[in-house]
């Protein structure tokens, strides 16, 4: 068993990964694959040049150390594999399954203002695809591709979650697989990153049930295994609306900065959608131990501020007194406070910890 986590940094929250959702979920994977004797892999989507940097990369990487969330392998950019995405379209066009689109940036924003003027829905009409190719070799390598859907048929899967799912590919437009710039679209990068890792379950939000019977229709034509998909349902916020990039994000080391601890962090997050009977304390190894798909919550879970301080508080008060003391003297140096470690300090933690335990 393999399974991936895939972050997409972005310039403008460089460290806020889709609020909680994509925290918990990640947590869910590492559990699974854990459980199971599997391989956690991380890869990096970095593919939107623009808005992806270094720094971004570096905020999910420290959010990811700080919660313990360890991965196998990784991380993978893709980025960096951009040659491969190409080999694979031009493998599935010299099978017939796809076609290089010559259509011009301008001619492709030109169709998508007449579809909205008719007050359609912007989608490729394939029409790049019947323009004869050009006479120069290196305008034609500018060429992006595309694997038409609409005369699929049919499809389903089976999820994990949600059991049984139908499609029907007539109502999909030709689906842009490679930009002309050599860059993939979210769709095929993904399924080309899957099938080359051997990734053999999917587990992800259920916004992505809609790209799913796209990437059953690429890896079909590619002839490849299909992995297994699961699909979690999207987690509210304290005003119960749903948790977005845009809405009601939390950096994951604002959380550090608070004073949260990681342990508390984890374990709210892994019962957000997910239980095991009674239990609402555990640890990341029993959480491991006892994750399965089975009793995922199928209905949205709604996070709980309140709930998240007490189970931060139980952690503090348990925790071990020296590696406290450490953790408040860490936060105090990066304020640039002078600390003096000594029987004074020690018996001032002892003092406060002891009101808490009151």
């Amino acid at each position: 068993m393999r399974h991936d986590y895939r972050p997409y940094p972005f310039r403008a929250q460089p460290d806020r990964l889709s609020a909680y959702r994509r925290r918990a979920h990640r947590a869910l994977f590492l559990a699974y694959a854990r459980r199971h004797g599997g391989q956690f892999i991380l890869r990096i989507e970095d593919t939107d040049v623009e808005r992806s940097t270094q720094a971004a990369i570096d905020a999910i990487l420290d959010g990811m150390r700080w919660l313990g969330l360890d991965w196998d392998e990784g991380p993978f950019h893709q980025m960096q594999r951009l040659d491969r995405y190409r080999e694979v379209a031009e493998q599935l066009i010299a099978a017939g399954h796809a076609y290089w689109c010559y259509a011009s940036k301008e001619e492709l924003d030109a169709m998508r203002e007449a579809q909205r003027a008719r007050g359609e829905k912007p989608r490729y009409d394939g029409a790049g695809g019947r323009k004869t190719p050009p006479q120069d070799a290196a305008a034609r390598r500018q060429a992006g591709a595309a694997l038409p859907q609409s005369d699929l048929g049919h499809g389903a899967w089976t999820d994990l979650v949600k059991g049984h799912i139908e499609f029907d590919n007539g109502e999909l437009d030709d689906l842009v697989i490679l930009r002309a710039d050599g860059v993939p679209t979210y769709n095929f990068g993904v399924i080309v990153d899957d099938l080359d890792m051997g990734i053999t379950h999917v587990i992800r939000g259920d916004d992505h049930v809609n790209n799913t019977p796209r990437q059953i229709n690429m890896l079909r034509a590619l002839g490849a295994p299909l992995p297994q998909y699961a699909h979690l349902s999207m987690i509210l916020g304290d005003d119960g609306q749903k948790l977005s990039k845009r809405h009601g994000a939390v950096s994951v080391m604002q959380y550090d900065e608070d004073g949260f601890l990681p342990a508390a962090v984890i374990n709210y997050l892994a019962r957000l959608g997910w239980s095991h009977g009674d239990a609402e304390i555990f640890s990341v190894a029993q959480f491991c131990e006892w994750f399965d798909l089975d009793h995922i919550t199928p209905s949205a879970a709604q996070f709980n501020t309140d709930k998240l301080l007490w189970l931060n508080q139980h952690y503090l008060k348990g925790a071990d007194t020296t590696d406290l003391a450490a953790e408040v003297a860490r936060r105090l140096r990066a304020r640039s406070v002078a600390t003096a470690p000594g029987p004074r300090s020690r018996a001032w933690w002892n003092s406060t910890r002891n009101g808490w335990r009151r």
